[in-house]
């Protein structure tokens, strides 16, 4: 097998694993790259059909590109999909600077979700090298009653042997593509022919490389106005992922503090 392969075999098997260990369990959807390839691993996995619930919790600023991208796809791929809101700026900790207050948001958003279906454990696509806090995640990683992570005590997963059996009252992110890179996103994209959001196509010398809500989150100069031509740019630049996202040019603290109390 090429390295694709392997990636795609081992996020099949943490997918059927999770679903195998642990339920009830749903996938999240933020509509951009990475969790439109997770979704793609999840249909593979289980022959087309994608056996628990997918959601998308929703800020109500997300572009309209991927408005339409979702509503299109969980049609078309016959998703059980679950939309949910995000509760208003005003309840979240005012201490956050600017564009982290408003991420946080989601954070309380997906709280209330995870209560109101009764999840133990819900599926995210996040990559380890999408930013150092990020890095010290683990694969099936626990929580606590209130959704608080302990980035201090997390289990050992030597040899891809991962713990699934947690004590009553934890609840379990699953991160199936934490070994991914952002090249190996696109180069997976790109031999399967998975749809994307135009918005990271450059139009006009700009092009987003990551997603999210319109108010925090710019374009980078690009010139790629295709996949091949993204897989080239990412060969060669020195602009980090997450350059358009305002929140990660607040201060150093904001990130983790928000992965800490169930940030995405």
């Amino acid at each position: 097998m090429d390295r694709l392969d392997e990636l795609e075999a081992q996020s099949v098997f943490i997918l059927r694993e999770a679903y195998n260990r642990i339920e009830p369990l749903a996938m999240l959807w933020s509509l951009g790259k990475d969790s439109n390839v997770m979704l793609w691993l999840a249909r593979k996995a289980f022959f087309g059909h994608v056996p628990f619930p997918v959601m998308h919790v929703d800020t109500g600023k997300k572009f309209k590109e991927m408005y339409e991208f979702r509503d299109r796809y969980a049609k078309e791929w016959k998703l059980d999909f679950l939309r949910e809101e995000c509760p208003s700026i005003d309840t979240v900790d005012a201490s956050l600077p600017p564009a982290a207050r408003s991420a946080a948001r989601k954070t309380e958003g997906l709280r209330q979700a995870i209560a109101k279906h009764e999840l133990k454990a819900v599926i995210a696509g996040i990559r380890r090298d999408e930013q150092a806090t990020r890095a010290k995640e683990r694969v099936f990683s626990p929580r606590d009653e209130t959704g608080q992570w302990d980035f201090r005590d997390q289990p050992p997963e030597f040899w891809d042997q991962y713990k699934t059996d947690f004590p009553p009252g934890a609840h379990i992110r699953i991160h199936p593509l934490l070994h991914w890179t952002e090249l190996d996103i696109w180069l997976y994209t790109r031999r399967e022919g998975i749809p994307i959001v135009p918005l990271y196509l450059a139009r006009d010398g700009k092009r987003y490389r990551s997603l999210g809500d319109q108010d925090i989150t710019n374009p980078v100069d690009s010139d790629a106005d295709t996949i091949d031509d993204i897989i080239a740019e990412l060969q060669t630049t020195n602009t980090a992922e997450r350059a358009g996202r305002a929140m990660d040019h607040e201060r150093e603290d904001a990130f983790e503090r928000l992965r800490a109390t169930g940030y995405m």
